[in-house]
Order: C-alpha cells, then sequence, then structure tokens
C-alpha cells in the first residue's frame, strides 16, 4: 500500500508540473505586465496598471469635490496604513496611480471631510485601492 501511496504522489507532482507548464502565467516574455511599480524620489511608489488590470480589478474613481469648508472625497476611498495614516490614491494621468497622503476632518456618511489632500479635481481610487496598496507594500498577490 506504501509503494502505491507514493507513486500516486509522485504521479500527482509531475501531472501538476505539466499543467503548470501549459499555464498562460507561465510565459511572461510575450504578456503585458500587469502593473509595473517604481520608486519614486518621496519614498512611495508609483504603480502603472495595464489596462486589463484595471478591468479586472474593478478599479472606479471619483473626483476629489471643493465644497468650501473642505476637500471631500469618498470615503470608499480612504486607504489606513498600519500605523493608522490616512491615504488615498490619487491617479496623476490615466492608469497612474501614487498613494496620497490626506488628513480626515470629518466623516459624514460615506464621504470623507479632508482639512489635507489631493486638490480638487484630482481623481482618486474608490473601488481597487486596497489591491494598489497590497501591489505598492508587497502584501499578497506573490510579492
Amino acid at each position: 500500500m506504501k509503494r502505491n501511496a507514493n507513486g500516486l504522489i509522485v504521479g500527482l507532482a509531475v501531472l501538476g508540473l505539466a499543467f503548470a507548464g501549459c499555464s498562460p502565467q507561465a510565459s511572461t516574455s510575450t504578456k503585458e505586465e500587469a502593473i509595473h511599480v517604481e520608486d519614486q524620489a518621496s519614498g512611495l511608489k508609483m504603480l502603472t496598471l495595464s489596462a486589463h488590470a484595471a478591468e479586472r480589478l474593478g478599479v472606479q474613481m471619483a473626483e476629489v469635490q471643493d465644497r468650501g469648508a473642505g476637500m471631500v472625497i469618498p470615503y470608499a476611498a480612504v486607504i489606513y496604513d498600519a500605523k493608522g495614516g490616512t491615504w488615498a490614491y490619487a491617479a496623476s494621468e490615466p492608469l497612474v496611480f501614487q498613494r496620497a497622503a490626506i488628513a480626515i476632518e470629518d466623516i459624514s456618511g460615506d464621504e470623507a471631510i479632508l482639512s489635507d489632500g489631493p486638490a480638487a479635481g484630482t481623481s482618486v481610487v474608490t473601488v481597487g485601492a486596497a489591491e494598489l496598496y497590497g501591489a505598492e507594500t508587497g502584501v499578497g498577490g506573490g510579492h
């Protein structure tokens, strides 16, 4: 019985390797890079997504609104780091994002009122921000 079990394990391992070699992820030389992470002088990183990656993540954005008493973003755009710092991912151009520090003055319903952050009209990520943070910091995703 032990001999058959070992043979089964070896057979499954070989089969798994054969299927892994057929995987579309096995060859990256002809594939577009899903996300390019580039270090910046600020210590933060610039993240550039491929169109396909943005679609798979379902990235959605909203503009920072100036409401006179402060800038307003959807609360869904707020990211908290491990030390409690507050951030939002701002788009500098289509599919290019960088984490921007924000200071939250108040939270009202699904909106965050900021005392500091990106300028009015800046697009911030409302869906997919957690995945961008993971890609930037190397949490999850095989980093």
